[in-house]
């Protein structure tokens, strides 16, 4: 169904919720006691590090969190249909580490093609409603146990798989489990006042209702829905639709983390009846202490991102179903070095990507068009282009790129991108911006004199907003993973996205 990919941006804003600054600690406990709880044996501790693994999962429920059945009017508003399914096609790992400095969420996309435990190789969304089948079949039908009685076990079955799942393909120990229907992401983002996002082109998908216009602008929560379940028409499918999830999460994030949203005590009792009708969360999970260990958590520390994956449009093993391959050794590499990364504080380098950068080029030489051929270089790596012409200042005596400050991430990307040139601090340059400057003795790529294949000049190849690097072959024969861009909650303004 169109809404099943909504439910894990509700799940994140609900504990961003109870994490952001300005809650009282009684109200805390107030959201904790009206929240379903349920068992799951197969949860970790914490790690020795006293990092906290959280799987966050979408239901496609027609139901709210303690079972009861939403209205007409409410599926009607979510033009969710009344169809029953049990797919979990929402799926993110929260990493927060023990020093509650950085948040990772790491998304899987619902059709990942992986091996389940026990049960063979499957798409990641049906692992739950999967074995959930198989086990009420063994209580009802071998073992002749009642189906009211069955059904809480075959589901505690189905979310351990799940969790077995999630632990076998990204090598991280799930230490909690937390779990949301359909309504919730409308109900919370409507509590918030709304969510800031921003489109690259104008969209119209009559079927999940998608019909908004390019650049940005505040969606309430039926149109957020529409906005993130949109699954036709995108460049990427499925991996598009995940960046816009993680767009919403960010923008969600960022209102609530940096402003004085939850100060207000009417939106906090909206969003008290919001999680608590729509959030399942494990046993043994202490919301006080984990609070306590977010209280230096800052927006633009909380990033967003998308495991690595071979082929979006790939076959499973036979022939029958279209899945999104991807390598296990490869994945657990990847999530390795992410969760390191953040725990470093590097999630600033982590979501840098070209576009964010705009590259005026100068020529100090007396070579025809140099400077619009190293423009051309760097647009083809993805970076925006600027002014280009010939130097009217004082000439240098060595190429060099220019920036408001030496550490730039950008100056220093297209430094190394143009051989390795020296960066420059420039205080006239503002943030965003650099200036290269081609003296007399560049011979990097776009020159015509450097060792460049020109077979690669004007090709993309890094991560750009919203766009992502297609497999190639690697040193040993392997293929290579497509990346997502990554992207964070430290932004006033939401990144464009398709």
């Amino acid at each position: 169904m169109p809404a099943r990919l909504t439910r894990s941006v509700a799940v994140i804003a609900a504990l961003l919720v109870v994490v952001g600054t300005g809650v009282a600690w009684g109200k805390i406990r107030s959201f904790e006691s009206g929240i379903n709880h349920i068992s799951a044996e197969s949860l970790g501790g914490g790690g020795e590090d006293g990092a906290i693994d959280v799987l966050l999962v979408g239901m496609d429920s027609r139901t709210d969190a303690h079972g009861n059945p939403l209205s007409a009017e409410e599926l009607a508003t979510l033009r969710a249909g009344d169809d029953v399914a049990t797919n979990t096609d929402t799926i993110i790992l929260v990493r927060i580490p023990n020093n509650g400095k950085s948040a990772t969420a790491i998304s899987i996309p619902r059709d990942s093609y992986v091996q389940a435990p026990g049960f063979g190789k499957t798409k990641i969304n049906g692992v739950f409603g999967a074995v959930k089948l198989e086990e009420m079949k063994q209580l009802v039908e071998v073992e002749g146990e009642d189906p009211a009685v069955a059904e809480p076990k075959a589901v505690e079955r189905g979310r351990e798989a799940l969790i077995e799942t999630v632990a076998d393909l990204t090598g991280v120990t799930v230490d909690h489990y937390a779990e949301i229907g359909l309504l919730g992401f409308s109900l919370i983002t409507d509590a918030l006042g709304g969510v800031d996002v921003c489109l690259k082109e104008p969209v119209y998908e009559p079927l999940s209702g998608a019909d908004f216009p390019a650049g940005w602008q505040k969606l309430d929560g039926p149109q957020a829905l529409s906005f993130v379940r949109q699954r036709h028409d995108l460049p990427r499918g499925d991996l598009d639709r995940v960046v816009r999830q993680q767009s919403v999460m960010a923008s969600l994030a960022h209102q609530v983390i940096s402003s004085k949203t939850l100060s207000s005590p009417a939106t906090l009792n909206r969003l008290q009846d919001a999680v608590q009708r729509s959030v399942v969360l494990s046993d043994g999970w202490d919301i006080m202490d984990f609070i306590n260990q977010l209280q230096n958590l800052a927006a633009g520390n909380v990033a967003f991102a998308t495991i690595p994956v071979l082929q979006e449009d790939g076959w499973s093993d036979d022939g029958m179903q279209s899945v999104v391959r991807v390598d296990p050794t490869q994945v657990q590499e990847w999530v390795a070095g992410l969760l390191q990364d953040q725990d470093e504080g590097k999630t600033e380098q982590l979501a840098y990507s070209p576009d964010k950068t705009t590259a005026d080029v100068v020529n100090d030489t007396d070579i025809n068009g140099l400077a619009a051929s190293v423009s051309e270089v760097l647009t083809g790596k993805g970076f925006a282009a600027g002014n280009i012409g010939n130097s009217d200042a004082t000439h240098v005596d060595e190429s060099q790129v220019q920036a408001a400050t030496v550490d730039d991430l950008g100056a220093q990307a297209i430094a190394k991108e143009l051989g390795s040139l020296p960066v420059v601090a420039e205080a006239s340059l503002a943030p965003g911006t650099v200036r290269v400057v081609l003296g007399a003795d560049y011979t990097g790529p776009g020159s015509g004199l450097g060792s460049e294949d020109p077979s690669t000049i004007g090709l993309n190849t890094d991560v750009a907003s919203g766009d992502a690097v297609a497999p190639a072959a690697t040193e040993d024969g392997t293929t290579a993973p497509l990346l997502s861009p990554i992207i964070t909650a430290g932004s006033n303004d939401p990144a464009c996205v398709n």
